[in-house]
Formats: structure tokens, C-alpha cells, sequence
């Protein structure tokens, strides 16, 4: 039976191979497509992406440990028909020992331009699924009204005192993936 999150629970995991689901309905109407993009961001103890290869989305699909692999871009969210729109597989096991948190975010592609937000998008979730036996451990359904919010942290993997943990974040900005990346990273970002 799996655990029904509310915002900034948290639950200890005892398996290491997982599917991080992420899964969305866009409001019919409206005349675009969405293009909502799934995305991981590892950083470190300082709460920085270790580096740029760390940041896992449609144009990275893989970190260089082979901890994270994004399963690809639903660039419609009609891909679906109910299940998770992106997924991105996770092995504890293979993580980087810098890497001390996985940010997991879906941000609005090209929200300006088709004037998108995620109060225009139902069905709302993040959940983990056990690798091993196929199960649904815990789901976390975005039930707030992001009527502004262009990316949203829908959750968060953590280390503590040598285990991960998970923490359904729940947390909205108005900001697009590139504000995400400027948020982590260390180095400059050329524009």
C-alpha cells in the first residue's frame, strides 16, 4: 500500500534502485500544447550542483556515475493516457559521494509566449516506485492552486546521517528551467 504524501513530509527509504514518476493532465483549451519538462538537479553539501553534467534533463538524460537516467521528453503531455509523463530512473547505489540531495523540478517550456502556469494543469504528482518489486512506495499530489508558478520542486531526495531520505517539497516559482540551473550552479552561465 503506498503512502499518500502531504507537503514537506518525509520518509525513509530501505531500497536503492527506483522510478521517480512525474505525472500531469494539462487543462483542455487554451491553444498550445504544454511542454512540461522534468528535470534533476544533484548538489552538494553546499547546496551546488557538483557540475553541469549533474544537471539531468531532455538534453542531459544521464549523470556521468549512472545514478540518474531521464527516460525522455513528453513535449505534449499527451503521451501518457494517465500514467507518468517523465520518469528518471534512480540507483542509490551509483550516486557521486559529493552529491548530498537530488532536486526533483518541473518547469513550463515557453510559458511567456503561450501565457502557461501551472494552475492550468490537474493531476499533479511526484511518486517513487520500487524497482525491485514494480510497486508504488509513496505519491505526493500537488494540490495547491500555482496559478502564477511556472516551475515547481515537487520533491526532494536527501543524505542524512548516511541514508536517503525522501521530502515531498511541494514548492512553486515563477521562473523557467535556466533559473533553476543559475539557482545551483557555481561557474558562470553565458547567455
Amino acid at each position: 500500500m503506498a503512502i499518500n504524501l502531504q507537503k514537506g513530509q518525509r520518509i525513509d527509504l530501505g531500497f536503492t534502485k527506483m522510478t521517480i514518476g512525474l505525472g500531469w493532465d494539462p487543462n483542455e483549451g487554451g491553444g498550445f500544447d504544454f511542454d512540461l519538462d522534468a528535470s534533476a538537479i544533484m548538489i552538494d553539501a553546499e547546496r551546488k550542483l557538483v557540475n553541469e553534467e549533474y544537471f539531468v534533463f531532455y538534453n542531459n538524460l544521464n549523470s556521468p556515475d549512472g545514478a540518474l537516467a531521464h527516460t525522455g521528453d513528453d513535449p505534449s503531455g499527451k503521451n501518457s493516457d494517465g500514467d507518468d509523463d517523465e520518469a528518471i530512473v534512480v540507483d542509490l547505489e551509483k550516486v557521486n559521494e559529493k552529491v548530498q540531495e537530488i532536486l526533483f523540478v518541473v518547469t513550463i517550456e515557453d510559458f511567456e509566449r503561450r501565457r502557461q502556469n501551472f494552475g492550468q494543469v490537474r493531476n499533479s504528482y511526484i511518486r517513487i516506485i520500487d524497482n525491485l518489486s514494480g510497486q508504488e512506495i509513496a505519491k505526493y499530489e500537488l494540490d495547491e492552486d500555482f496559478s502564477i508558478e511556472t516551475g515547481v520542486e515537487f520533491g526532494r531526495l536527501y543524505k542524512k546521517n548516511g541514508s536517503w531520505k525522501f521530502e515531498a517539497s511541494g514548492i512553486g516559482y515563477r521562473a523557467d528551467l535556466s533559473f533553476f540551473l543559475e539557482k545551483y550552479y557555481k561557474g558562470q552561465i553565458i547567455k
